[in-house]
């Protein structure tokens, strides 16, 4: 059903991003990423967003908190295209079906930014309460191998969730506990520069 789900999408996509990226002169333009990622259930995107809100007061930041729809967590980034990759959403589509991880909880207790030239995103972090998202995150970079994304697994994966940017640095510290149950995990088209989000396919685990 996922694979059905993915190739609907692409369809749709497809014809929507013709007019915007084909040309007989010029290079089509990349503005298309692709990543697989993890979204809190909506209870925890609301935790997340007051969270967002009391750091950015308490960190006289000015940044404006992403919306709660954009809060996620990403496993593996599959690039930066120009248009959308049926190769890769094939292949990225088989490994996320190989999948058979059951639902495990993460907890996120820290804060802090990541230095980013001074578009510094304030992020929440954690410890021990996310060692299975790490193991989940490595199974699937696997699962990725196998299809042929070997190149495309990241191996330096540090979990977190981005809050909001700010051209101020906040030193990592920490924060009252933010928890729920991953019980899914979704493949992404974001449309580079329109913070927009479209989700080809949904994963629940088992």
């Amino acid at each position: 059903m996922a694979r059905q789900a993915v190739a609907s999408c692409l369809e749709s996509r497809q014809d929507e991003l013709v007019s915007d990226q084909l040309s007989l002169f010029t290079s089509p333009p990349v503005a298309d990423r692709l990543f697989f990622a993890i979204f809190p259930d909506p209870a925890a995107a609301i935790d997340i967003g007051r969270r967002a809100d009391g750091l950015r007061d308490a960190q006289d930041l000015s940044g404006r908190p992403l919306a709660l729809e954009r809060f996620h967590i990403t496993l593996h980034h599959l690039g930066d295209h120009a248009g959308v990759r049926r190769d890769i959403v094939a292949m990225a589509g088989e490994a996320a079906e190989a999948i058979t991880t059951p639902p495990f909880e993460v907890t996120f207790d820290r804060a802090g930014s990541f230095h980013n030239g001074g578009n510094n995103p304030l992020v929440l972090q954690g410890g021990a309460g996310l060692e299975n998202l790490k193991v989940f995150q490595r199974e699937l970079g696997l699962a990725m191998a196998r299809t042929g994304l070997g190149k495309l697994a990241d191996k330096s994966f540090t979990p977190h969730v981005t809050l909001l940017y700010d051209k101020r640095l906040v030193a990592e510290h920490a924060v009252a506990p933010i928890k729920w149950t991953v019980g899914g995990f979704s493949l992404i088209h974001s449309r580079l520069g329109r913070t927009e989000h479209i989700a080809l396919a949904h994963w629940t685990l088992r």
